[in-house]
């Protein structure tokens, strides 16, 4: 029996926590900081057996050294990227499977927000850290528009039911962006008051499942004639293909 444990940490991160309910251990995903996780694993009698990274950001690895001193686990970390403590670095079509959990994970490489950030999934959830959010994407901090393209393109073919567990409280705000890429989209509006409404209530807005993405998710709507014609109009010429009309969102998001 699986269950996800969202961590609120610093100001809008989460850590994900991966707990067998039955035997009680637990895989981590992105520690931003050590004490959210040391307070809930030794409140719950919690037995760590995994850490998982999904990109370098010291809002996602901060936590290691701390919590290395009191555990000694495996660290999984993308392979092209630094991350102090790792010690399985791994990258497309790698598995990284957690017996303890009963649990079998593929990686797969999203670059875009860095340049070897990693997702992990199976066909029920998928870890994307700062890659895809809810109802939007990551900064290109090392990217370009075409990697980040490819990389959101990815996720799009998981099913439709897998939930996507991403690495901050972002939705609100992407919603905010969406409605005004797409004012039309009555699914935006309606997951909008419903977010709203969550977050009034202290409540997570993660995970959704990437067939609500796919309804109102701008960077994952690319190709739709609203998407496109939204994106033409700010950038003011004409688009030649999805990549192009991702950049322009993109950059309209960054200037929102």
């Amino acid at each position: 029996m699986l269950e996800i444990i969202p961590l609120p940490a610093l100001k809008d991160n989460y850590i994900w926590l991966l707990r067998n309910k039955i035997s009680d251990h637990v895989a981590i995903v992105d520690p931003s900081e050590a004490k959210p996780v040391f307070n809930y694993i030794n409140g719950e009698g919690l037995i760590p057996i995994a850490i998982m990274i999904t990109h370098h950001h010291w809002d996602h690895v901060g936590g290691i050294p701390e919590l290395l001193k009191h555990y000694n686990i495996p660290v999984y970390t993308p392979k092209t990227e630094s991350v102090n403590g790792s010690t399985h670095a791994v990258g497309e079509g790698d598995i990284v499977r957690l017996n303890e959990l009963d649990l079998t994970l593929n990686v797969m490489d999203v670059p875009g927000h860095t340049a070897g950030a990693v997702a992990y999934y199976d066909e029920h959830r998928v870890f994307s850290g700062d890659t895809l959010f809810t109802a939007g994407c990551g900064r290109m901090f090392e990217g370009t528009p075409p990697q980040m393209h490819a990389s959101l393109s990815k996720f799009k073919t998981l099913p439709d039911t897998t939930l996507l567990y991403c690495g901050h409280e972002y939705t609100v705000a992407n919603l905010k962006f969406a409605a005004a890429v797409e004012p039309e989209n009555i699914a935006i509006k309606e997951r909008l008051a419903l977010a709203e409404e969550a977050r009034k209530q202290n409540q997570p807005t993660v995970p959704a499942s990437l067939a609500e993405e796919k309804q109102t998710n701008p960077f994952l709507r690319c190709e739709e004639p609203s998407v496109i014609e939204a994106a033409t109009h700010y950038a003011s010429k004409t688009l030649n293909d999805s990549a192009e009309v991702f950049a322009t969102v993109r950059n309209w998001k960054d200037n929102f």
